[in-house]
């Protein structure tokens, strides 16, 4: 016999509500009146709850739709600044001037920067983005000389737009044609069914640090893409595991290139990972490096320091026979393919792009032997360093970024050493600024007036400073069960879905109605 909590859950999903939901406390300031309100989790992943996932791919298929064939330039222009918003800024600045006379005149200045601080994120608060002071530290610069083993680049004089070009055919149409690109990683050992032929030959550790860097060489290919192409092209983009557990890329991109021109610009794309050498291990096993509050950590059979992060850098920057730690390209399998706007190829494409958004990068796993070569895989992955700040780096003598006590090698807790994100530890959809021209919260807020205005509710501006939110505390008496509130949630849904039927055949029945008067 079936649970009667499974079957709500069940029924739940099947109407779209969140199994999820997250309580929170809502003060209403114009009648003072506390409420609990549910609020989606907002999960992206079938395994988390799976009405919310199949929302958000919803929502990013339509943000793929409106933005891939524009015909007309988006306009991206920030607001106009508020009151509030230049008050703050005005009130930073001469917190800012007491800060520089106190301390040029030697004086205590901890009061005034935590003043600073609290004021920096009032301003981001206030609806603004970015930092006041901008860059506070310098960037590190490398030569941009291109790699001799590396193919030169055409360049095109950039045009100041992000459409791509307009053909007219032969009997007068226009035409705004598309891409849809798909790039994979290099081969790092032959493979049938998803698995290397011979474990001990297949390269898992490139393959480890091709995955880590991958998110890199998507940057660049987007560079050379528009010095090539001549405009700001625009892109819609996924990242999916393939079956070797290797990520590749689907790419919708506004406008068109030839394919040569895209294999050129994949050949030639390139990221040079410039960090210490990371080829000799000097701690392992029980030998490992101790912690010094005053110094960071040391050599515990000579007691030398390790060097920091950014002396490590130093070094390398000033060694001329310096070479980067690991270099990443591409692999040759490039799939380019020219799409219109409306026809059955680009909502199939939309439909490919958002595949397997709902679904973690070792959801991919078929078989006993695909699980050993991901634990191979993530066995090479180990020890791989993800970032400055990541703890491996003291097997190879180097103290991470921001080092602090008891970081161990081998321990990593960043998300790419995560089996789920098989080293991937970029974001799944990358999405251009000027794609859209709208935002993923304007894109929701307008299912939501479609949804209200359907149901015959209006959905007019709201103060935003009408409503104060809070967490609700764990063992609340005010908050209800979670199989009461998802009752409530699916009788609702019910009633929303009971109306739009109804809206839904008398539209019919009017379209019916038109036809037959035409008829007549």
């Amino acid at each position: 016999m079936p649970l009667a909590r499974e079957v709500v859950e069940e029924v739940a999903k099947h109407y779209g509500v969140c199994i999820r939901p997250v309580a929170l406390k809502r003060l209403d300031t114009y009648t003072g009146k506390w409420e609990i309100i549910d609020v989606p989790c907002g999960a992206t992943l079938d395994s988390k709850c799976p009405p919310c996932a199949t929302r958000n791919r919803h929502l990013r298929m339509t943000q793929c739709r409106e933005g891939w064939h524009l015909e007309e330039e988006p306009a991206i222009a920030p607001d106009p600044a508020s009151e509030e918003q230049r008050w703050l800024v005005e009130f930073r600045a001469d917190i800012q001037a007491q800060r520089d006379q106190a301390d040029r005149l030697g004086e205590d200045t901890t009061d005034l920067d935590a003043v600073i601080v609290g004021l920096d994120e009032e301003i981001n608060e206030a609806g603004m983005r970015g930092n006041v002071l901008g860059r506070v530290t310098p960037k590190r610069s490398r030569s941009t000389r291109r790699r001799q083993d590396a193919p030169d680049l055409p360049k095109r004089t950039m045009a100041s737009t992000t459409l791509g070009r307009v053909f007219t055919g032969t009997d007068g149409a226009t035409y705004r044609p598309s891409l849809f690109v798909t790039l994979t990683l290099p081969s790092y050992g032959k493979i049938r069914d998803g698995v290397p032929v011979d474990p001990d030959a297949y390269d898992y550790s490139r393959a480890a640090r091709d995955a880590l860097h991958f998110s890199k060489l998507i940057d660049r290919f987007v560079q050379n893409l528009r010095r090539v192409a001549g405009y700001d092209a625009q892109y819609f983009a996924t990242v999916e595991p393939q079956k070797r557990l290797a990520p590749h890329l689907h790419m919708a991109i506004r406008g068109t290139l030839s394919r040569a021109e895209i294999k050129q610009i994949v050949a030639a794309t390139y990221h040079q990972v410039w960090w210490p050498q990371i080829d000799e291990v000097r701690f392992d096993g029980e030998h490992l490096p101790v912690w010094d509050e005053e110094v960071g950590y040391l050599d515990p059979a000579t007691g030398e320091v390790l060097p920091t992060w950014d002396e490590a850098l130093d070094r390398l920057d000033i060694d001329p026979d310096a070479q980067p730690a690991h270099v990443i390209r591409f692999g040759d399998q490039v799939d380019v393919k020219g799409v219109l706007a409306g026809t059955p190829d680009a909502d199939q494409c939309i439909r490919y792009l958002s595949k397997y958004l709902t679904k973690s990068l070792d959801e991919a796993l078929d078989g006993q032997a695909q699980r050993e070569h991901a634990a191979r895989f993530i066995d090479a992955l180990r020890y791989e360093p993800c970032s400055p700040a990541c703890p491996n780096w003291l097997r190879y003598g180097v103290q991470p970024k921001g080092a602090r006590e008891g970081m161990t090698p081998g321990r990593c807790q960043g998300k790419a050493h995560k089996p789920e994100h098989l080293g991937y530890a970029g974001r799944r959809v990358l999405v251009s600024r000027k794609w859209s021209n709208k935002t993923l919260t304007e894109h929701k807020q307008d299912r939501r007036t479609w949804v209200l205005e359907a149901l015959g509710q209006t959905d007019g501006p709201t103060d935003p400073h009408r409503y104060v939110w809070r967490p609700v505390p764990a063992g609340d008496v005010n908050v209800e069960s979670l199989t009461v509130r998802l009752l409530r949630s699916i009788h609702e849904r019910q009633r929303w879905r009971a109306h739009l039927s109804e809206l839904e055949a008398q539209a019919t029945g009017q379209d019916l109605s038109a036809t037959e008067a035409v008829a007549a």
